[in-house]
């Protein structure tokens, strides 16, 4: 009867008064939203909205109800005024129905149209629910922070802003100047990840081989315009590291993050990501919401 209710208020376009909790359609458990190539969840402050939205895209081997069951995640967003989206990848051959992955890799083969898939997806949940087209940010972890680097390279008008967690591009890297237009972009990495290493390593007996992440970086820069190779900001803390370039094109951004810990996303990612945010111009949260 619950889940029968919350999609009643949905279909209703939320005519009825907003409950204390977050309303979730597409979340956990329930059945998951759909467009023709695949599927979502989504979850979304109190209030009617419209809210601008976290696109986060989940690692290999999980899914997207793995993501909005991390709650500590989900609720850092909806109590920072953020939506949450969690599109589902495609299944992988021979593993479960339950492990998926996103299907970009140099040279393998395509089993899906990911940049259609993502933009049915944010178009599908735009329409439907209280969510700003106008402000959407991708996000990912590992193999979903690769995805989200290449989508913002080749599809940079997919969203506002990009935020990739632990994964970027992978070799053969893309030419310096592939990328289409200057974008915004927050890479966060451990610095002792043996996983997704910043060096990145090969995989499958080098069948498959990650990228490096500072030449990924480069790529970036020169998508973004800017002058000269190195940082022109610093800041070090206890728990990370970062530096950003200050001369670059205008609109666009360019920020690393290293933390101390290994394939995660770190503790603080979100609220950083949140602060970051607020930093660019023409994203605003709703001023009431917290942090």
């Amino acid at each position: 009867m619950a889940r029968f209710l919350r999609h009643l208020v949905a279909c209703l376009g939320l005519a009825l008064a907003a409950p204390a909790l977050a309303q979730s359609p597409c979340a956990l458990d329930d059945a998951p939203c759909e467009v023709p190539t695949g599927t979502y969840r989504v979850e979304w402050p109190a209030g009617p909205g419209p809210w601008p939205v976290l696109v986060f895209l989940h690692g290999a081997g999980s899914n997207g109800n793995a993501i909005l069951s991390n709650r500590v995640l989900v609720e850092t967003f909806l109590e920072g005024g953020m939506a949450v989206l969690a599109p589902d990848g495609t299944a992988r051959p021979g593993r479960p129905s339950t492990a998926l992955g996103w299907s970009f890799i140099p040279g393998r083969p395509k089993r899906r149209d990911e940049h259609s898939f993502l933009s049915a997806v944010i178009d599908d949940a735009t329409q439907r629910f209280p969510l700003d087209r106008a402000r959407v940010v991708l996000s990912g972890f590992s193999l979903g922070g690769s995805m989200t680097w290449y989508m913002a390279c080749d599809h940079p008008d997919l969203a506002f802003a990009y935020a990739p967690v632990g994964g970027a591009f992978w070799r053969p890297h893309p030419a310096l100047e592939a990328c289409k237009a200057p974008v915004r972009l927050f890479h966060t990495h451990g610095w002792k990840d043996k996983v997704v290493p910043l060096e990145g390593r090969p995989l499958w007996d080098g069948r498959i081989v990650q990228g490096d992440v500072f030449y990924s970086l480069q790529v970036m820069r020169t998508a973004n315009a800017c002058e000269g190779m190195r940082a022109g900001a610093f800041e070090i803390s206890e728990k990370y590291w970062d530096r950003w370039w200050t001369e670059c094109a205008s609109g666009s951004a360019l920020r690393l993050a290293l933390h101390p810990g290994a394939h995660s996303v770190p503790t603080g990612w979100s609220l950083r990501t949140l602060a970051w945010l607020d930093s660019l111009a023409g994203f605003a949260r709703d001023s009431t919401a917290s942090p």
